[in-house]
C-alpha cells in the first residue's frame, strides 16, 4: 500500500561518523580487486530455541570454499562449519548469498561470528536470548513512538522538545472536498483535537487511528503487558471518539489538507514543527489560512449510511475498548460497547463499487475490501458483549459467523495492514466458532494460505523474505506476515511456520542485502534521517539520530522511485550510507533503499506500520 503518491513532508535524524564505522558489517580488500563479503545477522538477536540463520553476500568463487567459526564471549569456539549452499545472486557485484546455520547455538549470550577462508573475513556480533529479552525493550519503544506522534494539548516533549500543537482544532471547520481549487467550508465548529499524526507530516485519519488503536488494545488483551500501551491506547481512542458525532450520526474521517494548489496550502508544501501552525497570522482567503485552521472532511453525510470499511473498524476499536475495561470500569464498557453498536448499525452493507471511503484523497491509502472489517466488528461486539453480560452477544455472534463466511466468499485476504484486517477478524471468529463446523476448517485454511503466500516468496528469495521488495510497505507487511504465522500457530496449534515468522523476523532487523535494522533504535544499524518533520527538525538540535526509537519504516521499494528524489524547503540536510559504500551497491532484483530525509518511499515512518510490528512482536513474546 502507497501511503503518499505524492510526496509528503516527513522526517529526519543524523549520525556521526563513529556510528557509521561501529555499525559497518562489509569488508573489502585492500586493492579493491575483490568483491566484500558481507555478513547479515539479526541485530537484535535471535530466540534461544528457534532456528537461527546469518546470510553472507559475496562473489560464488570467493565464497566457494568459505567457512564459519562461531566465538563465545570468553573468545571460545562455540561453533563452526562450512557454508551453506547458495540461496541464488542477488546482484551483478554479489553473485552469491550463502547461509549459516547457526540454530546449535541455545545458550544465552553475545556471540561473535566471522568467516574462514573469504578473503577480508568480517566479523559481526550477535546475541541469543528468550523472546522477551531480546522483544521487551522493542515493544516499550515502540509505544515511546506513539508518545512523540501526539497532537493537542497533551504532548510529550521527551527528546524532540514537543509543544502542544493545534490546538485550534479544538473548534475545526468542516468542509467538503472540490475537484478543482480549495475545499469548500460547509459546517462546524467541532472539537478534532488531539490524536496522532499519521506519519511524517501531521494530517490525522479515522481510517488509520481506528486500526491502530484496535490493534493496540487486541495487543493490551492477548499478550503480555507493555508499559504504557493501555494508556497510549486510550489517548487515541479519545481522538476517535470525537471523531464520532453520535447525535447527529456523523464519522468524521481526516483532520487537515494534504496538498493544496495554487490557491492554499496544505500539510505536504510546508515543513515545520507542528506548533509552528498555531502562531501564523492568517485571514479567510490567505495562502496559509488552512494550515492554521485545518479542515475537517466527513466519511457520511449526517445521518446518513456510512462506508462499511470504517464503520466496522471504528466500530471494532470501541468494542475493544469495551472489553479491555469491562472489568475495571463496567459503567464505561458499556457506554464504549453502545457506541460501537451504533456505529456498526450505520454501515452501508451494499456500497457502490469503488465507493469505500478512506481519506481524502483516496490516494493516500487504498482499501477494496470491506468485509473483513464488519467480521471483525462483529466478533468484537460479541466478545464486548460477553464480558458485559450483554444479551445482545449471541445476535452479534451469529452476525460474526455469517460475515466470516461472506469475507471468505467474496475476498481474498492479503498481509495484515490498514487495507486487510482479515487475519485479525477470522483469529477471533475462531475462538467461539465449532471446531467440527466447516467453518472453523475454512478459516484456519485462509490464514494459512495468507501465511504461505509470503513461505512460498520466501524460498525464492536470497534472504528468504516473503514479501515483494519493489512494492510499498515492504517492512509492515513483514511485520503482517510475522503476525498472521503467529496467530496461524495460536489458533490451531500448528507451528509449522514458526521457523517462517523467525526468517522474517530477522529480515526486518538486519539479515537483508541492506544489513540495516528498518526500525529505529533496534539493532547497530538502523534509520537515522527519518523523512519525519519533527524529527528531523529536533535532531538538528539535539545531534541525536535516534529520536523516533521505535518507528518502523517502509523499507526497500522501487529502485527506480529512489533515482530522483525531492528536498523540501526548511528540512535540514541529513543522508548516509554505511562503510563501504553507497546503499545502492547492495540494490538488487530491482529493489533499492537509502537512509535520507528526501527518500518518503523507504524512509517514512507510518502509525499503522509501527502498531503491527508492536502487535507481532507481541504475539512472538506471548509464546516464548
Amino acid at each position: 500500500m502507497n501511503h503518499f503518491l505524492s510526496p509528503s513532508a516527513r522526517s529526519v535524524s543524523a549520525v556521526t561518523a563513529s556510528v557509521l564505522a561501529a555499525c559497518c558489517l562489509t569488508a573489502c580488500s585492500g586493492d579493491g580487486g575483490e568483491v566484500p563479503a558481507a555478513i547479515r545477522v539479526n541485530q537484535v538477536g535471535y530466540v534461544a530455541g528457534e532456528k537461527k540463520f546469518a546470510y553472507v553476500m559475496g562473489d560464488r568463487d570467493t565464497l566457494a570454499d568459505a567457512g564459519f567459526e562461531v566465538l563465545d564471549e570468553h573468545g571460545d569456539t562455540a561453533g563452526q562449519g562450512t557454508l551453506g549452499p547458495s540461496l541464488g545472486g542477488w546482484n551483478d557485484t554479489y553473485t552469491a548469498v550463502r547461509t549459516i546455520d547457526l540454530s546449535s547455538l541455545r545458550r544465552t549470550g553475545t556471540y561473535r561470528l566471522r568467516l574462514v577462508g573469504a578473503g577480508g573475513e568480517p566479523e559481526v556480533r550477535f546475541r541469543v536470548a528468550p523472546a522477551g529479552r531480546l522483544l521487551d525493550p522493542l515493544r516499550a519503544d515502540g509505544v515511546r513512538f506513539f508518545g512523540t506522534q501526539r497532537d493537542g494539548g497533551d504532548v510529550l516533549a521527551d527528546a524532540t522538545g514537543r509543544e502542544p500543537s493545534h490546538l485550534t482544532d479544538e473548534r475545526a471547520r468542516v468542509y467538503e472536498p472540490a475537484d478543482t481549487g480549495p475545499p469548500a467550508e460547509v459546517g462546524g465548529p467541532v472539537d478534532v483535537s488531539g490524536g496522532w499524526f499519521d506519519a511524517g507530516d501531521f494530517l490525522k485519519f479515522t481510517h488509520t487511528t481506528s486500526y491502530v488503536v484496535a490493534q493496540m488494545l487486541t495487543t493490551v488483551r492477548d499478550t503480555p503487558a507493555v508499559p504504557g500501551l493501555r494508556e497510549e491506547a486510550r489517548h487515541g481512542l479519545s481522538w476517535l471518539d470525537r471523531m464520532w458525532d453520535g447525535e447527529t450520526g456523523t464519522l468524521y474521517a481526516q483532520v487537515g489538507l494534504g496538498s493544496g494548489g495554487q490557491e492554499v496550502r496544505g500539510d505536504h508544501d510546508v515543513w515545520r514543527l507542528p506548533e509552528q501552525d498555531d502562531r501564523l497570522t492568517v485571514r479567510p482567503g490567505d495562502p496559509d489560512y488552512l494550515l492554521k485552521y485545518r479542515p475537517v472532511f466527513r466519511a457520511n453525510e449526517p445521518g446518513e449510511p456510512l462506508s462499511p470499511n470504517l464503520a466496522g473498524r471504528v466500530a471494532a476499536a470501541f468494542a475493544l475498548a469495551a472489553q479491555t475495561g469491562a472489568e475495571d470500569d463496567p459503567a464505561q464498557a458499556r457506554e464504549w460497547l453502545d457506541k460501537a453498536a451504533a456505529v456498526y448499525a450505520r454501515a452501508d452493507t451494499r456500497p457502490d463499487a469503488g465507493d469505500l471511503v478512506t481519506t481524502v484523497p483516496a490516494d493516500y491509502y487504498q482499501e477494496h475490501s470491506w468485509r473483513d472489517d464488519m467480521e471483525w466488528a462483529a466478533v468484537e461486539l460479541s466478545r464486548g458483549a460477553d464480558a458485559l453480560g450483554d444479551a445482545r452477544a449471541s445476535r452479534w455472534r451469529r452476525e460474526a459467523v455469517g460475515r466470516a463466511r461472506a469475507a471468505l466468499r467474496e475476498e481474498r485476504g492479503g498481509p495484515l495492514g490498514p487495507a486487510d484486517v482479515s487475519a485479525l477478524a477470522h483469529a477471533d471468529v475462531l475462538t467461539f466458532a465449532d471446531p467440527d463446523d466447516d467453518l472453523a476448517a475454512a478459516l484456519e485454511a485462509e490464514l494459512g494460505r495468507q501465511v504461505e503466500t509470503g513461505r512460498k516468496r520466501a524460498a525464492e528469495d536470497p534472504f528468504r523474505s516473503g514479501v515483494i521488495p519493489t512494492d510499498f510497505d515492504a517492512v509492515p507487511h513483514t511485520f503482517g506476515l510475522l503476525a498472521t504465522a503467529e496467530l496461524y500457530a495460536r489458533v490451531t496449534g500448528d507451528h509449522r511456520y514458526d521457523d517462517f515468522a523467525a526468517q522474517q523476523r530477522a529480515w526486518v532487523f538486519g539479515a537483508n542485502a541492506w544489513g540495516t535494522s528498518f526500525v529505529v533504535g533496534a539493532g547497530d544499524l538502523y534509520p537515522h534521517c527519518l523523512q519525519h518533520q519533527v524529527a528531523n527538525l529536533a535532531m538538528s538540535r539535539t545531534g541525536r539520530g535516534d529520536i523516533l526509537r521505535g518507528a518502523v519504516v517502509n523499507g526497500p521499494n522501487d529502485a527506480d522511485l529512489l533515482k530522483e528524489q525531492d528536498a523540501f524547503d526548511g528540512s535540514r540536510p541529513c543522508s548516509f550510507a554505511p562503510e563501504g559504500g553507497p546503499w545502492s551497491r547492495y540494490d538488487g532484483h530491482g529493489a533499492g533503499y537509502v537512509d535520507d530525509v528526501r527518500a518518503w518511499q523507504t524512509v517514512e515512518p507510518a502509525d499503522d506500520f509501527t502498531s503491527t510490528a508492536l502487535y507481532a512482536l507481541s504475539l512472538t513474546a506471548a509464546r516464548s
